[in-house]
C-alpha cells in the first residue's frame, strides 16, 4: 500500500513535467534558432551529397571541394544564428516581445 502511494507521487503527469509547448523551457523556439538550423541543414545536405559524389570515380576533387563548402555553410549557419540572437531574435529577445500593438 505504501508503494502505491509512492508510485502515484512520482507518476509522469502534466503537473510533474513541463508541457511540450511551454514557453518557459526555451528550447530555441525563435527565428534565430530556426534560421540557424535551416542553414546548417542545407550545409549538411550539401556535405552529404558531396561525400557520396567524392566516392565515385573521377569526382574526387570536386566532391572534396563541395564537401568542405557544405561544412562552410554549416559554420555560416552558426554565425548567423549567433548574430540574430545578439540583435534580439533569440529566445526572449527584444525584437520578439509584444509592444502592445
Amino acid at each position: 500500500m505504501a508503494s502505491e502511494t509512492r508510485n502515484s507521487a512520482t507518476r509522469n503527469t502534466s503537473a510533474n513535467h513541463a508541457q511540450m509547448g511551454d514557453e518557459t523551457i526555451g528550447h530555441g523556439n525563435s527565428p534565430a534558432a530556426w534560421t540557424c538550423v535551416m542553414i546548417m541543414l542545407a550545409g549538411a545536405a550539401i556535405a552529404s551529397f558531396a561525400y557520396v559524389l567524392a566516392s565515385t570515380e573521377g569526382n574526387h576533387d570536386f566532391g572534396t571541394l563541395l564537401f568542405w563548402a557544405g561544412i562552410g555553410v554549416m559554420v555560416v549557419g552558426l554565425i548567423v544564428g549567433f548574430i540574430l540572437r545578439r540583435i534580439g531574435y533569440g529566445v526572449g529577445g527584444s525584437k520578439l516581445k509584444n509592444n502592445g500593438h
